[in-house]
């Protein structure tokens, strides 16, 4: 069974978070959420998310895929917090999965994962950084080898449906999109 790790930080997107987090769940894939500190979280909106587990005892396991919401200032906490930049250096280096979405690419910038790659974020965000090499796109999900990127609370359905795909297949994408009834 594919495993998705989805650090929660203060501040995140609900929006984003929960989508990703259902959607994973409905494919079937095991999704940990890990909150950076013990308790539930309020997130950017007031929603308050109580997340399956701390970061701490999440680390002491292996992903497929790690997944950061985005959201300020929970994009900001994820970015300063050394847990989460070791994990997405480890993850790079072991040619595992690595998304972002909304504000989060930030992360992944910072970690030095989108230098030379195709990406895209919330406007205004890694677009406004100086990385190097950076293709900024404006698709809804951007992937460039094993880092996938989003734009924000919008694209959040279409973002984690392509988790879906790239981590148990189209057809599971499929089945997981058509009892959404996205389309008429």
């Amino acid at each position: 069974m594919a495993s998705v790790l989805i650090p929660i930080a203060e501040g995140c997107e609900e929006l984003e978070a929960v989508t990703i987090i259902d959607l994973l769940v409905r494919a079937g894939i095991k999704v940990v959420s890990a909150g950076l500190e013990a308790g539930p979280v309020t997130c950017s909106r007031g929603t308050v998310i109580v997340p399956s587990t701390t970061l701490d005892q999440a680390l002491g396991h292996d992903y497929d895929m790690v997944v950061l919401p985005g959201g300020l200032p929970g994009a900001d906490y994820l970015d300063k917090d050394d847990r989460i930049q070791i994990l997405l250096k480890q993850m790079a280096e072991a040619e595992k999965f690595i998304a972002a979405i909304c504000a989060a690419p930030k992360v992944l910038a910072s970690a030095g994962l989108l230098e030379n790659k195709k990406a895209t974020s919330y406007p205004g965000v890694i677009d406004s950084m100086d990385i190097p090499g950076l293709i900024y796109k404006q698709d809804s999900v951007v992937m460039d080898g094993k880092i996938i990127t989003s734009r924000g609370p919008g694209t959040a359905m279409d973002f984690a449906l392509s988790l879906i795909e790239v981590l148990v297949g189209k057809s599971r994408r499929d089945e997981v999109e058509s009892a959404l009834v996205r389309k008429g």
